[in-house]
């Protein structure tokens, strides 16, 4: 059944992943009025011949001097000079979800574009036409002006597009898809480029698989220390609420929910190592930073991201900087560096199960006949090198600013960097994810107890069922993708988030309280993900 999107509401990630496919993208009487008061509004403005940036005017340091006479001829002069991206063209996933937030952001009325427009985002989007946008060119400072002028070239049937994931020219594409080329003007044009639509996009669909992936690694924590038969206390409720960090009693709390039942061996040290004793508290610091990152990207799917923006009922045209990037640029660079931790923790534990010294006397590497066998060694090769990438890429990118276009662009955010960087390591933590839980259904195999905890029992389940035990060798790379996706799609108990910490008496010590006995969550409260359903 085909998704259905309404522009009169703020966007949703789930939206974003469900534009991949074609979606019924609704435009109600509600946008189109307000969208028609703002063009009418524009007309008026251009008749009293008052200056509007873009409509009159050049662009960028070229403002002083007049634009073309003609408007239609106004958005040529607008999109020609933007033909310069290089590089791969980004995926289509990628695209169709920038295209979606864009129509959301001008449906929101402050843009002065013409209906038709928003007609056209939407035609396309019930389609799998996708226009070929280049992935190097945006520093994401007056909006990601040269992607999305190559996105704004196709719908007019010039560059490339694909359709049906084949490459055609576009005005071909178009064509087979059953729509019209789109008819700009300079307003139109420079409003389909002018905002940060590709930064949100790759930001959020990055926030997604990380947020995925976090989850999956306090799951496969909780399994872990199950199957090597160490003690809970780690999680215990009393000592994560006096740590005192939200983040961490939430996850704490998600953890124990996971591990309920588990039973410890009484063979492992009185302290496990880091990656395991630990874990509540990284994931926890993660879960904070992720929280911030999911204010900036819900706040970024309902922004208007343009330049400028028309207030009809105040009689105002406001020109200003709200295609700047900055507020991406910072979540993007965050995220990075939750990757980069996250997929840290993951190697550590991988490399913990593959080591006899430490993994309860397992066979070395998980092989089930070491010499003949050599079990997880590859994988763990490839972990390690997954994270080194990882690390190398985690410088961020928005304190890279430098100046460029005549020095009107003095300071920038590269905001869309960050944003598509944070994606490709968000992909790169989902097969450390994956190489993890190849690593967990293996140790069960060679040699560790079956899990206590129920929830625990269930994982490993559901990880043996897609993964077979590695005996003899075989290449795991097809197993790795496959565990990953089947952790990250496992219908788990929901997320928590903590009560409000327990008060401090004058002494500074917690008052006892609901929730404050060993493994009590009473105090904690389900809830949905932060976007809603998803």
């Amino acid at each position: 059944m085909t998704t259905e999107v309404d522009l009169a509401v703020p966007l949703r990630i789930a939206d974003l992943t469900a534009a991949r496919d074609p979606v019924k993208v609704v435009v109600g009487p509600e946008v189109r009025d307000r969208v028609a008061t703002a063009r009418t509004f524009l007309s008026d403005v251009l008749g009293d011949d008052r200056a509007v940036y873009g409509a009159t005017t050049g662009f960028g340091p070229l403002v002083g001097y007049p634009g073309r006479a003609e408007l239609r001829d106004q958005a040529d002069n607008t999109l020609a000079h933007l033909g310069a991206g290089q590089g791969p063209d980004l995926g289509p996933e990628v695209v169709r979800a920038t295209m979606l937030i864009r129509a959301r952001s001008l449906a929101q009325g402050a843009s002065g574009v013409s209906p038709h427009v928003i007609d056209a985002l939407t035609a396309m989007l019930a389609t799998t036409f996708v226009p070929a946008v280049p992935r190097l060119g945006s520093v994401g400072a007056s909006g990601d002006l040269i992607p999305l002028g190559a996105a704004a070239q196709a719908l007019r049937g010039r560059g490339y597009a694909y359709l049906d994931g084949v490459r055609l020219p576009a005005a071909e594409a178009l064509e087979k898809a059953g729509l019209e080329p789109l008819p700009l003007d300079g307003r139109d044009a420079l409003a389909l480029v002018n905002g940060t639509s590709l930064t949100t996009a790759a930001a959020a669909l990055a926030l997604d698989s990380v947020r995925a992936s976090h989850r999956a690694v306090q799951t496969l924590t909780c399994l872990l220390a199950d199957l090597l038969g160490s003690d809970p206390q780690f999680l215990d409720a009393r000592l994560l609420r006096a740590y005192g960090h939200p983040g961490a009693i939430a996850v704490g709390a998600q953890m124990r929910r996971i591990s309920a039942g588990l039973t410890p061996s009484g063979k492992r040290p009185l302290q496990e190592p880091y990656s395991i004793r630990c874990a509540p508290q990284l994931l926890g610091a993660a879960e904070d930073a992720l929280r911030y990152v999911d204010s900036v990207v819900r706040a970024d799917l309902d922004s208007v991201s343009d330049n400028p923006l028309f207030f009809p009922d105040e009689d105002l045209v406001v020109h200003g900087g709200n295609f700047f990037g900055q507020p991406a640029a910072f979540a993007a660079d965050l995220l990075s560096m939750v990757v980069a931790q996250v997929g840290n923790l993951a190697e550590r534990q991988l490399d913990l199960l593959v080591d006899p010294n430490r993994n309860g006397g397992l066979p070395p590497m998980l092989a089930a006949g070491p010499g003949q066998q050599h079990g997880l060694q590859g994988v763990q090769l490839a972990a390690t090198a997954l994270v080194a990438e990882i690390r190398r890429d985690a410088v961020p990118a928005s304190m890279q600013s430098l100046p460029t276009n005549l020095h009107n662009q003095d300071v920038i955010p590269l905001g869309t960097q960050a944003a598509l960087r944070a994606l490709d390591q968000a992909r790169l933590l989902h097969i450390l994810v994956g190489s993890l839980a190849v690593g967990l259904r293996q140790a069960a195999y060679v040699g560790t107890r079956q899990p206590t905890a129920p929830g625990c029992a269930e994982v490993l389940a559901a990880v043996a069922a897609a993964v077979p035990p590695v005996d003899p060798d075989r290449p795991l790379d097809g197993d790795v993708r496959r565990a990953a996706d089947v952790i990250a799609t496992l219908n788990l108990p929901a997320d928590l988030i903590p009560a409000p910490l327990p008060a401090r008496d004058p002494r500074g010590d917690l008052r006892a309280g609901a929730g404050a006995e060993l493994g009590e969550d009473a105090a904690d409260v389900a809830v949905d993900g932060v976007f809603g359903d998803q």
